[in-house]
Protein backbone atom coordinates (compact mmCIF):
# COMPACT_ATOMS: atom_id res chain seq x y z
CA UNK A 1 0.00 0.00 0.00
CA UNK A 2 1.32 2.98 -0.72
CA UNK A 3 1.01 5.67 2.30
CA UNK A 4 -1.15 8.93 1.82
CA UNK A 5 1.36 12.24 1.07
CA UNK A 6 0.27 14.86 3.38
CA UNK A 7 -0.92 17.11 0.55
CA UNK A 8 -4.53 14.88 0.16
CA UNK A 9 -4.91 14.91 3.80
CA UNK A 10 -3.40 17.67 6.10
CA UNK A 11 -6.03 21.03 6.63
CA UNK A 12 -5.67 23.43 3.60
CA UNK A 13 -4.99 26.41 5.41
CA UNK A 14 -2.33 24.23 7.80
CA UNK A 15 -1.04 22.59 4.53
CA UNK A 16 -0.22 25.86 2.42
CA UNK A 17 1.20 27.37 4.93
CA UNK A 18 3.76 24.37 5.88
CA UNK A 19 4.77 24.08 2.03
CA UNK A 20 4.75 27.60 1.42
CA UNK A 21 6.70 29.56 4.50
CA UNK A 22 9.69 27.94 3.92
CA UNK A 23 9.64 28.84 0.41
CA UNK A 24 8.72 32.37 1.30
CA UNK A 25 12.12 32.25 3.70
CA UNK A 26 14.39 31.07 0.76
CA UNK A 27 12.90 33.51 -1.85
CA UNK A 28 13.41 36.53 0.95
CA UNK A 29 17.09 35.36 1.48
CA UNK A 30 17.26 35.14 -2.26
CA UNK A 31 15.87 38.60 -3.00
CA UNK A 32 18.53 40.03 0.05
CA UNK A 33 21.15 38.30 -2.47
CA UNK A 34 19.99 39.69 -5.27
CA UNK A 35 19.88 43.65 -4.10
CA UNK A 36 22.98 43.15 -1.93
CA UNK A 37 24.67 41.93 -4.78
CA UNK A 38 23.69 44.96 -6.73
CA UNK A 39 24.36 47.26 -3.47
CA UNK A 40 28.04 46.41 -3.62
CA UNK A 41 28.70 46.47 -7.16
CA UNK A 42 27.41 49.65 -7.07
CA UNK A 43 30.37 50.95 -4.92
CA UNK A 44 32.32 50.59 -7.84
CA UNK A 45 30.47 53.03 -10.11
CA UNK A 46 26.79 53.85 -11.63
CA UNK A 47 28.56 52.46 -14.79
CA UNK A 48 28.98 49.07 -13.37
CA UNK A 49 25.46 49.48 -11.69
CA UNK A 50 24.18 49.43 -15.56
CA UNK A 51 26.13 46.31 -16.76
CA UNK A 52 24.53 44.19 -13.80
CA UNK A 53 21.10 46.09 -15.21
CA UNK A 54 21.97 45.28 -18.36
CA UNK A 55 23.09 41.72 -18.29
CA UNK A 56 19.23 41.47 -16.50
CA UNK A 57 17.99 39.66 -19.25
CA UNK A 58 19.90 36.75 -19.65
CA UNK A 59 20.14 36.16 -16.43
CA UNK A 60 16.36 35.91 -16.72
CA UNK A 61 16.59 33.99 -19.49
CA UNK A 62 18.12 31.41 -17.83
CA UNK A 63 15.98 31.47 -15.02
CA UNK A 64 13.38 31.09 -17.65
CA UNK A 65 14.37 27.93 -19.25
CA UNK A 66 15.03 26.61 -16.02
CA UNK A 67 12.04 27.37 -13.78
CA UNK A 68 9.41 26.47 -16.42
CA UNK A 69 10.95 23.30 -17.22
CA UNK A 70 10.44 22.71 -13.38
CA UNK A 71 7.10 23.75 -13.17
CA UNK A 72 6.72 20.84 -15.98
CA UNK A 73 8.49 18.89 -14.27
CA UNK A 74 6.51 19.73 -10.65
CA UNK A 75 3.35 19.46 -12.47
CA UNK A 76 4.21 15.91 -13.63
CA UNK A 77 5.87 14.12 -10.83
CA UNK A 78 3.01 15.85 -8.11
CA UNK A 79 0.33 14.58 -10.48
CA UNK A 80 1.61 11.14 -10.69
CA UNK A 81 2.52 10.91 -7.04
CA UNK A 82 -1.60 11.49 -6.26
CA UNK A 83 -2.12 8.86 -8.71
CA UNK A 84 -0.03 6.63 -6.93
CA UNK A 85 1.82 5.77 -9.98
CA UNK A 86 4.99 5.44 -8.40
CA UNK A 87 7.09 3.97 -11.84
CA UNK A 88 6.06 7.15 -13.75
CA UNK A 89 7.40 9.01 -10.58
CA UNK A 90 10.70 7.58 -10.68
CA UNK A 91 10.96 7.89 -14.73
CA UNK A 92 9.84 11.70 -14.80
CA UNK A 93 12.91 12.00 -12.11
CA UNK A 94 15.29 10.50 -13.79
CA UNK A 95 14.77 12.02 -17.54
CA UNK A 96 14.11 16.04 -15.86
CA UNK A 97 17.79 15.39 -14.60
CA UNK A 98 18.80 14.39 -18.42
CA UNK A 99 17.44 17.70 -20.09
CA UNK A 100 18.11 19.91 -17.20
CA UNK A 101 21.83 18.77 -17.92
CA UNK A 102 21.27 19.22 -21.83
CA UNK A 103 19.85 23.24 -21.10
CA UNK A 104 22.73 23.84 -19.55
CA UNK A 105 25.16 23.19 -21.64
CA UNK A 106 23.41 25.24 -24.62
CA UNK A 107 23.64 27.96 -21.94
CA UNK A 108 27.12 27.28 -21.61
CA UNK A 109 28.47 27.55 -24.81
CA UNK A 110 25.85 30.35 -25.47
CA UNK A 111 27.27 32.64 -22.36
CA UNK A 112 30.95 31.94 -23.67
CA UNK A 113 30.97 32.83 -26.76
CA UNK A 114 27.60 35.60 -27.26
CA UNK A 115 28.08 37.67 -24.31
CA UNK A 116 30.42 40.52 -25.81
CA UNK A 117 27.99 41.04 -29.05
CA UNK A 118 25.05 41.32 -26.73
CA UNK A 119 25.89 44.20 -25.03
CA UNK A 120 27.42 45.86 -27.94
CA UNK A 121 23.80 46.07 -29.15
CA UNK A 122 22.98 48.15 -26.42
CA UNK A 123 25.63 50.35 -25.93
CA UNK A 124 28.61 51.86 -26.98
CA UNK A 125 30.39 52.64 -23.76
CA UNK A 126 33.50 50.50 -23.46
CA UNK A 127 33.59 50.38 -19.78
CA UNK A 128 29.84 48.77 -19.74
CA UNK A 129 30.29 46.80 -22.57
CA UNK A 130 33.54 45.38 -21.12
CA UNK A 131 32.24 44.30 -17.35
CA UNK A 132 29.05 43.09 -18.55
CA UNK A 133 31.04 41.01 -20.56
CA UNK A 134 32.74 39.53 -17.77
CA UNK A 135 29.68 39.83 -15.75
CA UNK A 136 27.83 37.72 -18.05
CA UNK A 137 30.38 35.22 -19.20
CA UNK A 138 30.93 33.90 -16.43
CA UNK A 139 27.12 33.69 -14.78
CA UNK A 140 25.74 32.17 -18.19
CA UNK A 141 29.24 30.16 -19.04
CA UNK A 142 28.85 28.79 -15.51
CA UNK A 143 25.27 27.82 -15.70
CA UNK A 144 25.64 24.34 -14.74
CA UNK A 145 25.14 25.55 -11.23
CA UNK A 146 21.96 27.07 -11.62
CA UNK A 147 20.22 24.84 -13.76
CA UNK A 148 20.89 21.80 -11.13
CA UNK A 149 19.99 23.89 -8.63
CA UNK A 150 16.61 24.50 -9.77
CA UNK A 151 16.11 20.61 -10.83
CA UNK A 152 17.31 19.23 -7.58
CA UNK A 153 15.11 21.98 -5.10
CA UNK A 154 11.99 21.51 -7.39
CA UNK A 155 12.04 17.44 -6.73
CA UNK A 156 12.28 18.07 -2.99
CA UNK A 157 9.39 20.99 -3.64
CA UNK A 158 7.37 18.81 -5.39
CA UNK A 159 7.00 15.61 -2.99
CA UNK A 160 6.25 18.04 -0.28
CA UNK A 161 9.90 19.29 1.09
CA UNK A 162 9.85 22.09 1.00
CA UNK A 163 11.96 22.84 3.83
CA UNK A 164 14.73 21.15 2.33
CA UNK A 165 14.87 23.81 -0.44
CA UNK A 166 14.31 26.53 2.22
CA UNK A 167 17.98 25.21 3.49
CA UNK A 168 19.73 24.81 -0.31
CA UNK A 169 18.56 28.45 -1.34
CA UNK A 170 19.35 30.06 2.23
CA UNK A 171 22.81 28.11 1.94
CA UNK A 172 23.55 29.66 -1.46
CA UNK A 173 22.39 33.23 -1.10
CA UNK A 174 24.29 33.48 2.18
CA UNK A 175 27.36 32.34 0.17
CA UNK A 176 26.97 34.23 -2.46
CA UNK A 177 26.28 37.08 0.07
CA UNK A 178 29.28 36.61 1.96
CA UNK A 179 31.61 36.26 -0.81
CA UNK A 180 30.27 39.42 -2.62
CA UNK A 181 32.99 42.11 -0.60
CA UNK A 182 35.53 39.50 -0.77
CA UNK A 183 36.22 39.01 -4.72
CA UNK A 184 34.39 42.20 -5.84
CA UNK A 185 36.64 44.44 -3.34
CA UNK A 186 39.89 41.92 -2.31
CA UNK A 187 39.41 41.18 1.04
CA UNK A 188 41.50 38.57 2.89
CA UNK A 189 44.16 38.86 0.80
CA UNK A 190 42.05 38.27 -2.52
CA UNK A 191 42.30 40.10 -5.59
CA UNK A 192 39.93 42.68 -6.69
CA UNK A 193 37.79 41.59 -9.49
CA UNK A 194 35.24 44.29 -9.30
CA UNK A 195 32.08 43.20 -11.47
CA UNK A 196 32.90 39.72 -12.35
CA UNK A 197 34.15 38.86 -8.96
CA UNK A 198 30.64 39.43 -8.21
CA UNK A 199 29.79 36.73 -11.17
CA UNK A 200 31.72 34.68 -9.52
CA UNK A 201 30.52 34.68 -5.92
CA UNK A 202 26.76 34.00 -7.79
CA UNK A 203 28.41 30.68 -9.33
CA UNK A 204 29.43 29.72 -6.09
CA UNK A 205 27.20 29.78 -3.76
CA UNK A 206 24.85 28.14 -7.09
CA UNK A 207 27.19 25.04 -7.44
CA UNK A 208 27.34 24.87 -3.43
CA UNK A 209 23.55 24.90 -3.37
CA UNK A 210 22.89 22.21 -5.34
CA UNK A 211 25.26 19.76 -4.58
CA UNK A 212 23.63 20.13 -1.33
CA UNK A 213 20.49 19.37 -2.97
CA UNK A 214 21.34 16.56 -4.53
CA UNK A 215 22.71 15.23 -0.88
CA UNK A 216 18.90 15.95 0.14
CA UNK A 217 17.60 14.32 -2.32
CA UNK A 218 19.15 10.70 -2.28
CA UNK A 219 19.38 10.79 1.67
CA UNK A 220 15.54 12.26 2.57
CA UNK A 221 13.51 12.12 -0.69
CA UNK A 222 12.24 8.68 -0.89
CA UNK A 223 8.95 9.53 -2.73
CA UNK A 224 11.77 9.56 -5.59
CA UNK A 225 14.15 6.69 -6.77
CA UNK A 226 16.85 7.76 -9.67
CA UNK A 227 16.75 4.98 -12.42
CA UNK A 228 20.15 4.95 -14.13
CA UNK A 229 20.57 1.87 -14.97
CA UNK A 230 20.15 1.44 -19.04
CA UNK A 231 18.59 5.16 -19.12
CA UNK A 232 17.34 6.26 -22.30
CA UNK A 233 15.88 9.60 -22.62
CA UNK A 234 11.76 8.96 -22.40
CA UNK A 235 10.00 10.68 -25.32
CA UNK A 236 6.90 10.47 -24.27
CA UNK A 237 7.56 11.81 -20.59
CA UNK A 238 9.91 15.00 -21.92
CA UNK A 239 6.74 15.63 -23.77
CA UNK A 240 5.00 15.51 -20.66
CA UNK A 241 6.99 18.08 -18.99
CA UNK A 242 7.18 20.68 -22.16
CA UNK A 243 3.72 20.15 -22.47
CA UNK A 244 3.69 22.46 -19.42
CA UNK A 245 6.76 23.58 -19.41
CA UNK A 246 7.60 25.26 -22.64
CA UNK A 247 4.26 27.90 -22.49
CA UNK A 248 5.43 28.65 -18.69
CA UNK A 249 9.35 29.19 -20.53
CA UNK A 250 7.79 30.91 -23.09
CA UNK A 251 5.84 32.89 -20.40
CA UNK A 252 9.03 33.37 -18.66
CA UNK A 253 11.46 34.22 -21.38
CA UNK A 254 8.80 36.94 -22.30
CA UNK A 255 10.19 38.84 -18.92
CA UNK A 256 13.62 38.82 -20.68
CA UNK A 257 12.22 40.35 -24.05
CA UNK A 258 10.35 43.44 -21.78
CA UNK A 259 13.39 43.88 -19.94
CA UNK A 260 15.61 44.01 -22.83
CA UNK A 261 12.70 46.25 -24.55
CA UNK A 262 12.60 48.65 -21.60
CA UNK A 263 16.06 49.01 -21.45
CA UNK A 264 16.84 49.88 -25.03
CA UNK A 265 13.83 52.68 -24.53
CA UNK A 266 15.33 53.97 -21.41
CA UNK A 267 19.14 54.01 -22.87
CA UNK A 268 17.97 56.78 -25.40
CA UNK A 269 17.29 58.98 -22.13
CA UNK A 270 20.28 57.89 -20.30
CA UNK A 271 22.30 55.36 -18.76
CA UNK A 272 20.87 56.61 -15.16
CA UNK A 273 17.82 55.98 -16.39
CA UNK A 274 18.42 51.98 -17.07
CA UNK A 275 20.28 51.89 -13.87
CA UNK A 276 16.93 53.15 -11.85
CA UNK A 277 15.25 50.32 -13.93
CA UNK A 278 18.18 47.75 -12.96
CA UNK A 279 17.55 49.34 -8.92
CA UNK A 280 13.93 48.62 -9.66
CA UNK A 281 14.00 45.11 -10.64
CA UNK A 282 16.23 44.25 -7.67
CA UNK A 283 14.31 45.97 -4.90
CA UNK A 284 10.79 44.38 -5.97
CA UNK A 285 11.96 40.92 -5.95
CA UNK A 286 11.52 41.36 -1.90
CA UNK A 287 7.86 41.99 -3.08
CA UNK A 288 7.69 39.30 -6.17
CA UNK A 289 9.60 36.82 -4.46
CA UNK A 290 7.50 35.76 -1.06
CA UNK A 291 4.46 35.69 -3.66
CA UNK A 292 6.54 32.94 -5.88
CA UNK A 293 7.14 31.09 -2.79
CA UNK A 294 3.95 30.65 -2.38
CA UNK A 295 3.37 29.95 -5.55
CA UNK A 296 5.97 27.00 -5.36
CA UNK A 297 4.24 26.09 -2.06
CA UNK A 298 0.84 25.96 -4.12
CA UNK A 299 1.72 24.66 -7.06
CA UNK A 300 2.00 20.80 -5.69
CA UNK A 301 -0.71 21.04 -3.45
CA UNK A 302 -2.66 21.95 -6.86
CA UNK A 303 -1.38 19.20 -8.72
CA UNK A 304 -1.81 16.48 -6.44
CA UNK A 305 -5.36 16.85 -5.69
CA UNK A 306 -5.64 17.31 -8.96
CA UNK A 307 -4.61 13.95 -9.55
CA UNK A 308 -6.40 12.82 -6.70
CA UNK A 309 -9.93 14.23 -7.96
CA UNK A 310 -10.26 16.31 -5.01
CA UNK A 311 -11.67 19.91 -6.62
CA UNK A 312 -12.78 21.10 -2.64
CA UNK A 313 -9.42 20.92 -1.61
CA UNK A 314 -7.95 22.54 -4.70
CA UNK A 315 -10.16 25.13 -4.98
CA UNK A 316 -9.84 25.91 -1.11
CA UNK A 317 -6.07 26.40 -1.27
CA UNK A 318 -6.77 28.80 -4.14
CA UNK A 319 -8.65 30.90 -2.49
CA UNK A 320 -5.96 31.40 0.41
CA UNK A 321 -3.24 31.99 -1.60
CA UNK A 322 -4.86 34.91 -3.68
CA UNK A 323 -5.63 36.28 -0.30
CA UNK A 324 -2.05 35.57 1.18
CA UNK A 325 -0.50 37.34 -2.25
CA UNK A 326 -2.51 40.70 -2.47
CA UNK A 327 -1.36 40.98 1.55
CA UNK A 328 1.73 40.57 0.51
CA UNK A 329 1.36 43.20 -2.26
CA UNK A 330 0.28 45.67 0.04
CA UNK A 331 3.08 45.61 1.94
CA UNK A 332 5.22 46.51 -1.25
CA UNK A 333 3.06 49.10 -2.34
CA UNK A 334 3.43 51.05 1.53
CA UNK A 335 7.19 51.13 1.21
CA UNK A 336 7.66 51.72 -2.49
CA UNK A 337 5.36 54.85 -2.07
CA UNK A 338 6.61 55.72 1.59
CA UNK A 339 10.17 55.60 1.26
CA UNK A 340 11.28 55.48 -2.29
CA UNK A 341 14.16 58.12 -1.89
CA UNK A 342 15.27 55.31 1.17
CA UNK A 343 15.41 52.51 -1.02
CA UNK A 344 17.50 54.33 -3.84
CA UNK A 345 19.67 55.40 -0.93
CA UNK A 346 21.15 52.15 -0.35
CA UNK A 347 22.34 52.13 -4.26
CA UNK A 348 24.93 54.93 -3.40
CA UNK A 349 22.10 56.84 -5.92
CA UNK A 350 23.40 60.23 -7.59
CA UNK A 351 21.40 63.27 -7.35
CA UNK A 352 20.10 61.90 -11.21
CA UNK A 353 19.22 58.77 -9.72
CA UNK A 354 17.00 59.83 -6.86
CA UNK A 355 15.35 62.51 -8.88
CA UNK A 356 14.52 59.90 -11.96
CA UNK A 357 14.09 56.73 -9.24
CA UNK A 358 11.54 58.24 -7.02
CA UNK A 359 8.47 59.62 -8.95
CA UNK A 360 9.60 55.48 -11.12
CA UNK A 361 9.02 53.74 -7.49
CA UNK A 362 5.50 55.44 -6.91
CA UNK A 363 4.69 55.08 -10.45
CA UNK A 364 5.42 51.47 -11.00
CA UNK A 365 4.25 50.38 -7.66
CA UNK A 366 0.48 51.15 -8.09
CA UNK A 367 0.58 47.88 -10.60
CA UNK A 368 1.46 45.57 -6.87
CA UNK A 369 -2.22 46.06 -6.21
CA UNK A 370 -3.50 43.76 -9.41
CA UNK A 371 -0.16 42.00 -9.70
CA UNK A 372 -0.52 39.22 -6.52
CA UNK A 373 -3.63 38.01 -8.15
CA UNK A 374 -2.38 37.57 -11.58
CA UNK A 375 0.52 35.83 -10.27
CA UNK A 376 -1.80 32.82 -8.12
CA UNK A 377 -4.04 32.73 -11.30
CA UNK A 378 -0.66 32.05 -13.56
CA UNK A 379 0.44 29.39 -11.34
CA UNK A 380 -2.53 27.67 -11.19
CA UNK A 381 -2.95 27.75 -14.94
CA UNK A 382 0.30 25.42 -14.71
CA UNK A 383 -0.17 22.99 -11.80
CA UNK A 384 -3.56 22.29 -13.74
CA UNK A 385 -2.08 22.05 -17.04
CA UNK A 386 -3.07 24.69 -18.53
CA UNK A 387 -0.12 26.50 -19.45
CA UNK A 388 -0.90 27.61 -22.49
CA UNK A 389 -3.77 30.37 -20.63
CA UNK A 390 -0.31 31.82 -18.53
CA UNK A 391 1.44 32.16 -21.43
CA UNK A 392 -1.67 34.23 -23.07
CA UNK A 393 -1.52 36.26 -19.58
CA UNK A 394 2.15 37.03 -19.93
CA UNK A 395 2.09 37.83 -23.98
CA UNK A 396 -0.79 40.82 -23.24
CA UNK A 397 1.14 42.09 -20.27
CA UNK A 398 4.24 42.46 -21.23
CA UNK A 399 4.46 42.37 -25.32
CA UNK A 400 1.35 43.68 -26.47
CA UNK A 401 0.60 45.92 -23.34
CA UNK A 402 3.49 46.91 -21.43
CA UNK A 403 5.93 47.71 -24.34
CA UNK A 404 4.14 49.57 -26.92
CA UNK A 405 3.20 51.40 -23.92
CA UNK A 406 6.38 52.08 -22.89
CA UNK A 407 7.29 53.45 -26.41
CA UNK A 408 4.24 55.50 -27.24
CA UNK A 409 4.74 57.23 -23.88
CA UNK A 410 8.46 57.45 -24.02
CA UNK A 411 7.67 59.74 -27.43
CA UNK A 412 6.21 62.23 -24.81
CA UNK A 413 9.93 63.28 -23.98
CA UNK A 414 8.84 62.97 -20.58
CA UNK A 415 10.67 60.01 -18.80
CA UNK A 416 8.06 59.96 -15.85
CA UNK A 417 5.37 58.79 -17.62
CA UNK A 418 6.64 55.74 -19.29
CA UNK A 419 6.08 54.34 -16.01
CA UNK A 420 2.39 54.82 -16.06
CA UNK A 421 2.79 51.01 -18.79
CA UNK A 422 3.17 49.05 -15.39
CA UNK A 423 -0.16 49.40 -14.05
CA UNK A 424 -1.62 50.05 -17.36
CA UNK A 425 -0.79 46.31 -18.30
CA UNK A 426 -1.13 45.08 -14.66
CA UNK A 427 -4.99 45.99 -15.36
CA UNK A 428 -5.21 44.07 -18.73
CA UNK A 429 -3.49 41.27 -17.07
CA UNK A 430 -6.06 40.91 -14.32
CA UNK A 431 -8.70 40.95 -16.00
CA UNK A 432 -7.01 38.33 -18.34
CA UNK A 433 -6.54 36.20 -15.90
CA UNK A 434 -10.05 36.24 -14.30
CA UNK A 435 -11.76 35.69 -17.76
CA UNK A 436 -9.39 32.31 -18.27
CA UNK A 437 -9.63 31.34 -14.71
CA UNK A 438 -13.88 31.15 -14.87
CA UNK A 439 -13.31 29.68 -18.02
CA UNK A 440 -10.55 27.16 -16.45
CA UNK A 441 -13.05 26.45 -13.55
CA UNK A 442 -16.04 25.18 -16.07
CA UNK A 443 -13.23 22.80 -17.39
CA UNK A 444 -12.25 21.36 -14.34
CA UNK A 445 -14.90 18.63 -13.03
CA UNK A 446 -14.24 15.65 -11.91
Amino acid sequence: MVQENKMGTMPVNKLLISMSLPMIISMLVQAMYNVVDSVFVAQISENALTAVSLAFPLQNLMIAFAGGTAVGVNALLSRSLGEKNQEHVNHTATNSVFIFLMTALIFMIGGLTLSHLFFTVQTSNAEIVTAGTQYSMIVVGCSIGLFSQFLFERLLQATGRTIHTMITQGLGAIINIILDPIFIFGLFGMPKMGVAGAAIATVTGQIIACLLAIVLNLKYNHDIQFQWKSFKPNIQIIKQIYSVGIPSIIMQSIGSVMTFGMNTILIGFSTTATAVFGVYFKLQSFVFMPVFGLNNGMIPIIAYNLGARQSKRMFDTIKLAMIYATGMMLIGVILFESIPQILLGFFNASQAMIQIGTPALRIIAIHFLFAGYSIVCSALFQAVGKGTYSLLTSLIRQLFVLLPCAYLLSLTGNIHLIWLCFPIAEIVSATTSTILFKKMKKQISF
